[in-house]
């Protein structure tokens, strides 16, 4: 479980207006570029290398919930 505080303060290192992450089960994701980037031992890993396709992170049921992704 990540502290509130620290989740609150994060943010996605691949976007330029580094738009806040979202917890989804062992992922950290981003909506606006539909990246995942993994936890590990209870710590992010917020390495654009390591982060794989929003879709391929979620369970199916969730990938029907997603916000539509951005045409610009």
């Amino acid at each position: 479980m990540l502290n509130p505080q620290l989740l609150a303060i994060l943010a996605c290192p691949a976007c330029d207006d580094r738009p806040p992450l979202q917890l989804r089960g062992a992922y950290l994701v981003c909506y606006q570029c539909r990246r995942a980037y993994p936890i590990r031992d209870e710590i992010p890993v917020l390495l654009i290398e390591e982060a794989v396709p929003l879709e391929q992170a979620l369970p199916e049921h969730e990938e029907r919930e997603l916000p539509p992704q951005d045409e610009g």
